[in-house]
């Protein structure tokens, strides 16, 4: 009885260190960034690191989201980076630069770039950012370094102006590294919303394992000039077709073809490297209410670091606690867009 007692209160004892180990680990993160460490996957000892630095689809929450998914469900270590102002707070209503004004360029800040040398995948949700020059170097390094990239929505006009990239003294674009640029709203921008249709061809690609029924609010960009196409090399898997309104199964907007949302490719970087891209032109805070679209990015990490033959049809992409999205768009105030500390989108 003595022993069973002794061994309860070892037991007891060795729970209440763990739980204050575990609260110290917290309280000594870096409070410029979150980390979420992975638990029981098939993601264990991989390090994705995920940028939020938009200023109009709320990837400031967004992206936190999906890092908590791959940690808790997935296994994968997550660190989230965050564009901040000058108070260290989380700040989407930061200004893009001014293309008249070359003072307003390398203005945002966001700390913790460095950590992608050691990453193993890079999510990435910009819109027209300019960052210091060392800063900038850690996401060109990333680029060249063959290791594979998800882009989101924005993300193919995710920085203002040229990045210092060359290979052969050739200035390297965004559009190069993800397969297409922003051309223009192809639907209608804050009026409708968009039906992902997976290519039938492609219905069998890893990235697509369990997908079903992607459906968002915002509207299919074109990416390319009327009568184009994706760039050689691109692989479209979803096909996004513009709806009439804003409700799930809304009627298709006749005077609007459907367009790539949804596609792959390679980049060869300048050792001859080649990265997995995947990038995707749907994902505001409020697609990602879709689980079809949460699934298909999921599949994305998986495929992009070469573990597809891991990505399981039913595996689990509910939301790791609450997750409710502030709408899109550019008015800020009345949206209850404001900065916020880092530990707000914990």
């Amino acid at each position: 009885m003595k022993f069973k007692s002794l061994f309860g209160l070892l037991a007891g004892l060795s729970g209440v260190f763990f739980c204050v180990t575990k609260t110290m680990a917290e309280s000594t993160e870096n409070p410029q960034w979150l980390s979420y460490q992975g638990g029981k996957g098939p993601g264990k000892g991989k390090h994705i690191v995920l940028i939020a630095a938009d200023q109009e689809y709320r990837s400031e929450q967004a992206i936190p989201m999906l890092a908590r998914i791959l940690a808790e469900r997935h296994g994968f270590d997550t660190t989230v980076l965050f564009s901040v102002n000058a108070d260290g707070m989380v700040d989407p209503t930061l200004p893009t630069p001014n293309r008249k004004d070359p003072s307003t360029y390398r203005k945002h800040n966001i700390p913790g770039l460095e950590q992608l040398a050691k990453a193993d995948l890079l999510i990435l949700f910009t819109r027209l950012i300019s960052l210091p020059l060392e800063q900038e170097k850690h996401v060109v390094e990333y680029f060249d370094s063959g290791k594979p990239v998800i882009a989101l929505r924005t993300s193919n006009h995710g920085f203002e102006g040229a990045l210092d990239y060359k290979i052969n003294d050739q200035q390297v674009t965004l559009s190069q590294i993800l397969g297409g640029s922003f051309m223009n709203h192809h639907g209608e921008w804050q009026a409708d919303s968009t039906r992902g249709d997976i290519v039938p061809e492609m219905k069998d690609h890893p990235v697509l394992r369990g997908v079903k029924d992607i459906w968002g609010l915002t509207d299919v960009y074109r990416t390319f000039p009327e009568g184009g196409s994706l760039p050689e090399g691109c692989t479209a898997l979803v096909y996004g077709q513009p709806l009439i309104g804003r409700e799930p199964g809304g009627a298709n907007n006749p005077e609007k073809e459907p367009l790539p949302v949804v596609w792959v490719k390679n980049w060869k970087t300048s050792s001859g490297a080649e990265a997995r891209i995947l990038h995707s032109t749907m994902g505001s805070s409020k697609d990602f209410l879709n689980p079809g679209l949460r699934r298909l990015v999921i599949n994305g990490v998986y495929w992009g670091l070469k573990l597809e033959n891991k990505i399981q049809a039913d595996s689990s992409v509910d939301y790791v606690g609450a997750y409710n999205p502030l709408s899109h768009g550019f008015h800020h105030e009345k949206l209850g867009v404001v900065p916020r500390p880092v530990s707000y989108y914990r």
